[in-house]
């Protein structure tokens, strides 16, 4: 690892910064997006940094605060916003206290805060206030966990730096590691830093470029050091046989992840470095040592589940998928159940699912409950693998006792990272949208969205849709909805990217016209195409990817009000729009024993770029109306937007005993009304 030092970004960064903060913290922004930016140290809001300097208090006066890294900010991206002052002659004041309990240091840390509307400090703020030294920067290395992720750690580390570096044995962040650091600190002032035995490393310096600096040396030679010892490392892998099909396995894992309301978005990981190392012959050993830092067991639990699927299909792989996650589960109840008695506490638990997920010849599957949350799972856990390689070449990988990790796991305050807010109706549930580009599709993938759906979105226009796609970031695909193949290929593509699905907003379509009996056989295949059979292949290879998942689903058909009341001159239009009713009852009839719903809207007089609007003018002409009036020429008199159509599909996706129904959007029209 080489410093990234510039006096010039950092000379740029105080200037940036000058009428929002004083430049020692410019310069802590500076450096900490610097660490923070590498994710070997640090991933997803891991580590944190502080600065001792002055500010302002309420009454004008100047006094010393200690500016360190608020929950909720990155370190790759944070601004001074995210480093919240906190007093500091009060703060390191309570390390006078025997004792202080969780809720009383985060109070503590609270009432000392200039703004109260800042986030909350680190948990490790009084570590960083109780030593001395201006500037202070805390990762959690890959390399450094090779070396602290030991049985004999502090010998290692010994060997490796001296007394260059203090050692601190495991204590669980809060008030008593606090104190014991500084402690440490006080035998060897002459220290650059301190190893906290498996945790992470902290560097400190007069300066932020000396701080980095020393962070950045300590992390060398420890990636030194692992790559010298993984070049005699010799591993054994199994023998490369063909790869389980994750379209056939990830529907079916997914189906039986989720447990009553809870659903998972899953994520592949093949890269070599992850297929070495599950197809380790040591697999099953080296994957249930246990997380490379206890704060990652929020994200991945403390085991992954091993799945060795070989070439099992249907009912047989099933049953085994189903197997496995029992006793995972089990085991997991009985590890919480264990832990209560041996500590004499009573705690909720959590949910007993695995994050991660180890198939033999395929990768890794993340799974959470959005496509962040399996990232975040994942990249974790591809780090974690670096660490047990690394840690395996030195020595042998040690992760802490199951006590430890119980005490992290269900500590308030590393709860609290993954927020308590009340979960959006469809968060975890994948839904694909055809015709996402515009109008009604537009509309309706925006407030499948804010409902929390994962959506996959697809049209034949590509600026807008994925102009559309970058806004609610999600994943689309440009297709051409005649080509069967081309809808079918999209669909497995959204299972490949999210694990399966749970719902289809079959949207996409034409307004071809035309007097019936002078339709060229030509027009009316095309109409049918697109307004019949792209439903169809779309919602048929959506069915095989729920009938395998075994947890319901939704099809949803954007009909028309043209299917029961049509018109002169849209023939072309209402036929299939017509047999598009049949086919959404059909599916209805079919798949209900599935859990699988089927239900259409109609809607009617829509501005979309459907009609063209010369047509439209003629067609209001044609009433004696103007074109606004025409769009109200319904029982309420009030023009229905494609946002309107959006909530009605959005209905229907959250009424669990609704089925083969349609729902007209169309202000009323009696003529129209389903019969």
């Amino acid at each position: 690892m080489d410093s990234k030092w510039s006096d010039e970004e950092a000379a740029a960064f105080v200037e940036r910064y000058a009428d929002r903060c004083n430049a020692d913290l410019a310069l802590r922004v500076y450096s900490s997006r610097l660490i923070g930016s590498d994710p070997t140290l640090v991933l997803h809001g891991g580590g944190n940094t502080s600065v001792k300097t002055t500010a302002n208090d309420d009454l004008g006066r100047e006094i010393s605060v200690l500016c360190v890294k608020g929950s909720g900010w990155n370190l790759g991206d944070i601004e001074p916003e995210g480093l919240p002052a906190v007093r500091l002659e009060t703060l390191r004041a309570l390390r006078g206290l025997d004792k202080l309990s969780d809720e009383d240091m985060v109070n503590a840390q609270r009432t000392r805060m200039l703004d109260a509307s800042a986030p909350n400090p680190s948990v490790e703020t009084l570590l960083h206030a109780f030593l001395p030294h201006k500037f202070i920067d805390h990762s959690h290395a890959d390399a450094i966990l090779s070396l602290v992720d030991q049985l004999d750690a502090e010998q290692i580390c010994r060997q490796q730096y001296g007394k260059r570096l203090g050692i601190v044995p495991y204590v669980m962040p809060g008030f008593a590691l606090s104190k014991l650091a500084a402690e440490v600190y006080d035998k060897d002032p002459e220290v650059e830093g301190l190893l906290l035995l498996r945790h992470g490393l902290f560097t400190f310096g007069n300066s932020a470029r000396e701080s980095y600096e020393r962070h950045v040396r300590a992390v060398s030679e420890a990636e030194e050091y692992c790559a010298r010892r993984r070049y005699w490392s010799t591993r054994k892998s199994q023998l490369p046989l063909p790869a389980p099909a994750y379209e056939r396995l990830a529907p079916t894992l997914r189906g039986l992840l989720g447990e009553g309301e809870r659903r998972y978005v899953l994520e592949l990981r093949s890269s070599p470095n992850v297929v070495d190392f599950v197809n380790d012959s040591q697999l099953e050993e080296l994957s249930q040592i246990g997380c490379a830092t206890p704060d990652h067991v929020i994200r991945t639990k403390r085991f992954p589940l091993l799945l060795r699927v070989g070439d099992q299909q249907g009912a047989a792989l099933r049953e085994h998928i189903a197997s496995q996650l029992i006793d995972y589960r089990k085991n997991y109840n009985e590890y919480v159940s264990r832990q209560m008695q041996e500590k004499g506490l009573v705690v909720q638990p959590l949910d007993p699912d695995p994050r991660i997920i180890l198939v033999p010849r395929l990768g890794m599957i993340a799974a959470g409950p959005t496509p962040k949350a399996a990232a975040i799972a994942a990249d974790i856990y591809e780090h974690t693998i670096e660490v047990i390689r690394n840690a395996e070449a030195i020595d042998r990988y040690q992760a802490l006792p199951e006590g430890d990790i119980f005490d992290m796991e269900y500590w308030s305050l590393e709860q609290a990272k993954l927020g308590k807010q009340k979960p959006l109706p469809l968060v975890g549930q994948v839904v694909y949208i055809s015709g996402a580009a515009r109008g009604i599709g537009r509309a309706t993938a925006q407030a499948f969205a804010a409902q929390g759906a994962v959506l996959y979105l697809v049209d034949r226009e590509a600026g807008p849709l994925r102009a559309l796609a970058s806004e609610l970031r999600c994943r689309c695909e440009v297709i051409d909805l005649t080509d069967e193949q081309a809808v079918r290929q999209s669909v497995r593509h959204a299972v490949q990217c999210h694990g399966g699905l749970d719902g289809v907003v079959s949207n996409a379509g034409i307004a071809p016209q035309g007097a019936i009996d002078e339709v060229s056989t030509a027009e009316l295949e095309h109409s049918f195409a697109i307004n019949l059979y792209a439903h169809h292949w779309l919602a048929s290879e959506a069915a095989s990817v729920m009938k395998a998942q075994a947890s319901g689903g939704f099809l949803l058909f954007n009909a028309s009000k043209a299917a029961f009341n049509p018109g002169a001159g849209f023939g072309p239009y209402a036929l299939p729009k017509a047999a598009l009713i049949a086919l959404m009852k059909q599916y209805a009839l079919e798949l209900g024993s599935w859990g699988i719903r089927s239900n259409a809207v109609n809607a009617d007089r829509v501005r979309t770029e459907l009609l063209d609007s010369e047509e439209v003018r003629a067609r209001a002409q044609a009433r004696g109306l103007d074109v606004d009036s025409y769009y109200r020429s319904n029982l309420l008199q009030r023009e229905v937007s494609s946002r309107d159509v959006a909530g009605a599909f959005v209905q229907l996706a959250l009424a669990p005993s609704t089925s083969s129904a349609v729902l007209t959007v169309d202000g009323g029209n009696i003529a129209a009304s389903p019969r």
